[in-house]
């Protein structure tokens, strides 16, 4: 490799729903992954607590609605939400067309470092 990767959404690794962005481009200091959720589907509720892992979901396509912490949150195209570890979240997808959602994620203790220019 040298020093990058590039790919695209289609020609990555998947397992079902999920395209497998992190193992796709072998990143290894967060985790990034793509899914698409189906009409009236979703992915599982969860937190975070174990991993510590703080959570970015991106929506890119469709209509989907973040539930997250007791609260239902429409999030439509260009909505980026940022969840705590131990806050429990679930994506779901009541609309008509398929929903495409990033997720990136990394443990909060990883030692982030804002650059100087931000």
């Amino acid at each position: 490799m040298a020093g990058y990767a590039i790919g695209h959404r289609d020609d990555f690794d998947r397992d079902g729903m999920w395209t497998l962005c992190r193992r796709s481009l072998g990143l290894k200091s967060f985790g990034m992954g793509l899914v698409d959720i189906p009409p009236g589907g979703s992915i599982p509720a969860h937190d975070e607590s174990d991993r510590d892992q703080e959570e970015v979901f991106v929506v890119l396509s469709g209509t989907p609605t973040m539930l997250v912490g007791g609260d239902e949150l429409p999030a439509p195209v260009g909505t980026f939400v940022r969840v705590d570890p131990s806050v429990h979240r679930q994506m779901v997808n009541r609309g008509e067309a398929t929903a495409s959602v990033l997720i990136i994620s990394a443990p909060q203790t990883s030692g982030y470092e804002p650059m100087g220019w931000n």
